[in-house]
């Protein structure tokens, strides 16, 4: 069983992943791939602005200059990383949490959580594929909240 969804790589992968999962936590459709571009580009705008809004506590965990980077992470093909899944958390006012296939067994681990401010019942999930890669994750059947499940 593939666990992804099949998030286009355009450089809006992470932010897609999420529209996607949001929408799947709220139990509406997937969105369309253009509505789901229009949200994800949406959301990257609404991540810049909460940058912004959270400066002195965002400013020392960017790497680059802050203004340069805020204004680059609103360009649509820069890739999204850590910092904007913890924003994502923000904007939407949900937790995410962040999945990797563990290569030798082939199971799903949680590598990162975000925004368990907001709860921790049923969050977002995305899945990390490595090379900068973000997909979408179904939610987990029957709402186990393993930290591990199992490749079918």
């Amino acid at each position: 069983m593939d666990y992804g969804s099949g998030i286009p790589g355009d450089g809006r992968c992470l932010f897609r992943s999420v529209i996607h999962g949001s929408c799947l936590r709220a139990g509406r459709p997937s969105p369309s791939e253009s509505l789901e571009k229009e949200l994800a580009d949406e959301l990257r705008n609404k991540v810049a602005d909460e940058f912004i809004k959270r400066r002195r506590d965002t400013e020392w965990f960017i790497e680059d200059d802050f203004d340069t980077y805020v204004f680059q992470m609103r360009q649509p093909h820069v890739w999204g990383g850590e910092p904007e899944l913890l924003m994502s958390s923000h904007v939407l006012m949900m937790p995410i949490t962040v999945y990797m296939r563990d290569r030798s067994s082939g199971s799903l681990k949680i590598i990162a959580e975000y925004g368990q401010e907001y709860g921790n019942e049923n969050p977002v999930r995305v899945l990390y594929h490595g090379y900068g890669h973000y997909d979408a994750l179904p939610s987990l059947i029957g709402g186990a909240q393993s930290k591990q499940f199992k490749k079918r």
